[in-house]
């Protein structure tokens, strides 16, 4: 068993998937770590494969704010500290022309992608890192770094995802670090409707010849959320398996 690091950290959306994969990164270095999600049931499958010992579950919807004091609550209260959040929970429920986009629709991308992520920012800033230091990895995408059809209204909300880790890196500093991770298609549930039975066709466009996995955004939170980033913060690191370098001529 890895010897315990000290730190705690939170991750929201992560019963499965990219969540899930930066949870395991964390435990595995040594963290404690809250995971929330909406599945309960998912949850407990979750800390039962991270380790009950380490691991506590809070279920409900990132958008609720309710939900997130709750989690915040019982970090403190299982953990006595909150040095890292990762705000990982995410939705994407519809896929088309942004012009014709039901609004209300939009209105919980919205919600759920940029304003849940700050909220969890504003609750940990004050339970725990104004006064203590720590660290804030914001899950964006590359959809928020240029124009992607289709999931408009994603991208969109990623690209606010972008702009508010600058604001908190801004306003947080230097007791905080906020930055942001902005990943290509990672092989997950939430992105199946990307590769799912195209899997090879869709690796091919990638340099690097893959789709990504939820252990590839694991690693580069848990390298965001260490002394090694210590004088990095306000950045969004891309992790794409290269393909933004196709954008280039030849």
């Amino acid at each position: 068993m890895t010897e315990l690091s000290g730190k705690v950290a939170l991750v929201t959306g992560a019963s499965r998937g990219i969540g899930y994969g930066i949870a395991e990164a964390l435990v595995a270095r040594g963290d404690r770590v809250c995971i929330t999600g909406r599945n309960e049931e998912a949850l407990k499958e979750a800390v039962e494969k991270l380790g009950s010992d380490r691991v506590l579950a809070v279920a409900g919807k990132a958008h609720d704010e309710a939900h997130r004091a709750e989690a915040v609550e019982r970090v403190m209260e299982a953990f006595g500290r909150v040095d890292f959040l990762v705000n990982n929970a995410g939705t994407n429920p519809v896929f088309g022309p942004i012009a014709d986009l039901d609004l209300n629709v939009a209105r919980k991308v919205f919600e759920t992608n940029v304003v849940s992520a700050l909220g969890f920012a504003q609750r940990t800033w004050h339970a725990w890192q104004k006064d203590h230091g720590g660290a804030i990895v914001n899950i964006a995408s590359v959809a928020g770094l240029s124009a992607s059809p289709f999931v408009g209204a994603y991208g969109v909300s990623k690209a606010a995802m972008i702009n508010l880790t600058q604001q908190l890196a801004h306003e947080f500093a230097p007791k905080v670090r906020v930055n942001a991770i902005a990943p290509a298609v990672v092989k997950t549930k939430f992105a199946k409707a990307l590769y799912e039975g195209r899997e090879e066709e869709a690796a091919a466009s990638y340099p690097l010849g893959r789709l990504g996995v939820p252990s590839d955004i694991g690693g580069a939170a848990a390298f965001l959320t260490s002394a090694q980033s210590d004088w990095v913060t306000g950045q969004t690191l891309v992790v794409d398996g290269g393909i933004f370098l196709n954008a280039g001529v030849g």
